[in-house]
């Protein structure tokens, strides 16, 4: 199994349960912290936790580690460590306020949509 493989299971379980905006960022020569960051938001704090707990979930079914995951009881911003894949799951005023998408604005974006139909 690869990254690959896993960036596709988390995003089709952030979409599964109705994830809006998701973005995928290609991290390779970026960060050392991971290859991929999925970036994805849901608009009250019990979708925000069914994203995050859909996507641990899914991984974990498919063989892969979830090495750690903060923030799920404020429902803010979870952070799922996938290993290679990191997965930012924000309510969407956090989304807006931290904007990792700016911050990151060098990654090159994957085509997630294509990750979702194939």
């Amino acid at each position: 199994m690869d990254n690959q493989e896993l960036l596709k299971i988390a995003v089709k379980a952030a979409d599964d349960k109705r994830a809006e905006d998701i973005l995928a960022l290609n991290m390779k020569g970026i960060s050392l912290v991971a290859d991929y960051f999925i970036i994805c938001h849901g608009n009250s704090d019990k979708q925000v936790q069914a994203i995050a707990r859909e996507i641990k979930e899914k991984a974990l079914e498919n063989g892969y580690d979830v090495k750690r995951m903060e923030g799920f009881d404020e429902a803010g911003w979870v952070l799922i460590d996938l290993g290679d894949v990191v997965a930012h799951v924000f309510h969407r005023d956090q989304r807006t306020y931290y904007n990792l998408e700016r911050l990151w604005g060098d990654a090159p974006k994957v085509d997630v949509l294509s990750e979702l139909n194939s």
